[in-house]
């Protein structure tokens, strides 16, 4: 069982940033997957990004390509999700993700591990 720590939500004005952190329990090995979700008040969880911790190889939703960035440490088994220019649409809560054997990491059932979620706040 792998489990997950977010931590780095927080409020913002539009325009702001902030950075994600979500540490797992335990390295990951070869196949896993890991990556972030997100979901705002009253919709449904999607998907924001994911990275594959043997390649280092990132994917971001194509809507948020150029404000968002994931990266890995993985000397701290720990991702990050970088995210510049913020605006209110971003307010959600955004939740860490690892699954094995993942081969298409927007799609939720593909993931085997959630972590709590962190609230992100932006205001206009």
């Amino acid at each position: 069982q792998v489990r997950l720590m977010e931590s780095g939500g927080g409020s913002v004005q539009a325009g702001g940033s902030l950075r994600l952190a979500c540490r797992a329990s335990e390295n990951p090995d070869s196949s896993m997957v890991m990556g972030w979700f997100r979901q705002p008040p009253g919709k449904e969880r999607d998907a924001v990004a994911c990275i594959y911790t043997d390649s280092n190889k990132p994917y971001v939703r194509a809507a948020l390509e150029g404000r968002f960035t994931i990266s890995q440490d993985m000397a701290e088994n720990t991702i990050y999700l970088q995210m510049n220019s913020l605006q209110p649409e971003d307010t959600a809560m955004y939740y860490c993700t690892a699954g094995r054997d993942v081969t298409a990491c927007f799609l939720e059932y593909e993931w085997n591990y959630w972590g709590q979620g962190t609230q992100v706040t932006v205001s206009s």
